[in-house]
């Protein structure tokens, strides 16, 4: 009975995935094909593009070169609508049109320099992961450069050094000496006839 219940099953989902029958899966339909893309009403851009270009148009809002365009730009505006013939003037003295365009340039600057400060931030925090990242392998490096030297100072501990190699040798004709077995060596003589202990 229960050979035959998964048997019938797998018919089942073979023929849903072949075509042969659609499974009631909601409004999607078949899952293992790509939905089928949705028209949108706004136009498509690429935001990073965009983010780009408002980066370079927050980096010259930021230098002096604009401030001083800016300035210029002003000064001829006020000079040009007090001193020229009424007739080309086209803002008259409380500069309203002047007004309107410095509003007009705060209100696309302020969001813009906005985008290319979270860009920055958003650079930076992939930097900063880096560079815990790199941190962490730099503690890890240390820490096990820090066992090997451990380690190596302590198989050098083990290791015979040449004075102890020298006063256990000393030790040993002493002993032999006291035993009588060899001649007591000179006071203030080595075996090669040199000073050395």
């Amino acid at each position: 009975m229960a050979v035959e219940r998964a048997d019938r099953d797998g018919r089942e989902r073979a023929a849903a995935l072949s075509g042969g029958g659609t499974p009631a899966r909601g409004p999607r339909g078949r899952l293992d094909q790509p939905r089928t893309p949705r028209r949108r009403l706004l136009p498509d851009y690429d935001p990073e593009a965009f983010a780009r270009f408002s980066e370079r148009i927050a980096r010259f809002l930021g230098t002096g070169r604009f401030i001083v365009w800016m300035t210029l730009i002003i000064i001829l505006w006020v000079l040009w609508n007090i001193f020229a013939p009424e007739a080309v003037r086209f803002d008259e003295y409380p500069f309203i049109f002047l007004t309107l365009m410095l509003s007009l340039q705060a209100s696309y600057a302020a969001p813009l320099i906005l985008l290319a400060q979270n860009r920055q931030d958003d650079r930076d925090r992939v930097t900063q992961e880096q560079e815990r990242k790199q941190n962490e392998r730099s503690i890890a490096d240390t820490e096990y450069l820090t066992r090997e030297i451990a380690s190596l100072r302590i198989g050098l501990g083990e290791v015979a050094t040449r004075d102890w190699i020298r006063s256990e040798l000393q030790d040993l004709l002493r002993d032999l000496a006291d035993q009588g077995v060899l001649p007591p060596p000179e006071p203030g003589r080595g075996r090669d006839g040199s000073n050395r202990p």
